[in-house]
Order: C-alpha cells, then sequence, then structure tokens
C-alpha cells in the first residue's frame, strides 16, 4: 500500500506545472507592453482640461499643460507645465493672434520634443479660437508624429 501512495505522490509532482519563466522575466514582458500615453492641453482651454482630469484623478497617462499665459499656468494642475514663448510675450499670453502661439511653439521646440519623446500615444487638448491653443496645437502634433507616437487631437 506505501508503495502505491509513493508512486502517486512521485507522479503527481512530475505532473506539476513548472512555469517556463520566472518573475522577473514576466515582469519584463510586462513593461516592455506597457503603453506610454500623454495628454497635452495647450491654451487655456486645453490647461484646464488637464486641470480637470487632475482633479477628478486620472491616472496612467502623463497630464502635461502648455501656455503662453504665466499666471493662468501657475494655477493649472498637471504633472508637468510648460510655459512658450517667455522672450515675446513675457508670460502674458498671445492676444488672441495665433502666429504669436505657434511661434511661441517653435521657440520651445526642443522642449515640446522632450515631453513627447517616448509616449505610444499623445492626445492634445485645446479650445480653439484663441492665441496660444490654435497655434501651438499643430506644432505639438507635428512633434509627437515625428517622434513616432499615434497621435489624436
Amino acid at each position: 500500500m506505501r508503495s502505491i501512495v509513493e508512486e502517486a505522490l512521485t507522479k503527481a509532482r512530475d505532473e506539476t506545472i513548472k512555469p517556463s519563466q520566472n518573475n522577473e522575466d514576466l515582469d519584463q514582458i510586462l513593461a516592455e507592453l506597457k503603453t506610454e500615453i500623454a495628454v497635452i492641453g495647450c491654451g487655456g482651454g486645453g490647461s484646464n482640461t488637464i486641470s480637470r482630469m487632475m482633479e477628478e484623478g486620472i491616472h496612467g497617462a502623463k497630464l502635461i499643460a502648455i501656455n503662453t499665459d504665466a499666471q493662468h499656468l501657475i494655477r493649472t494642475h498637471a504633472d508637468q507645465r510648460i510655459l512658450v514663448c517667455l522672450q515675446r510675450t513675457r508670460g502674458l499670453g498671445a492676444g488672441a493672434i495665433p502666429q504669436i502661439g505657434e511661434e511661441a511653439a517653435l521657440e520651445s521646440e526642443q522642449e515640446i520634443r522632450a515631453v513627447v519623446s517616448g509616449s505610444d500615444m499623445v492626445f492634445i487638448t485645446v479650445g480653439l479660437g484663441g492665441g496660444t491653443g490654435t497655434g501651438v496645437a499643430p506644432v505639438v502634433a507635428k512633434s509627437a508624429r515625428e517622434e513616432g507616437a499615434l497621435t489624436i487631437a
């Protein structure tokens, strides 16, 4: 009787499913599968969206605000805030002139590229009609696309 029990236990041990990978391998695979997402708010309207997302507790994406208006930007809740075109606007906004917003983004293009670099997806939120959002959003979209991110505006 004892040999039957021992034989059954031995057989059960041999049939136990053995993992083919250890936890470190699985962690590495999961890390490689993780999608890096950035949500970028351009101008006052876009920055307000980012603040709202932060207040609602949205997690899993970098929330970034870009603006030419320093007073508005300082009140914006975001993971990262970028003041663009400090030289020309002195932090006072684009005055509803999209060309100033575009020039602001082009002046800060390296900083914008650094923010989108490494992102797999970039969502751009903007309220059209002002100067900053209207001018900055296309530059952000172009930079994100050139960095290889799926870009949604």
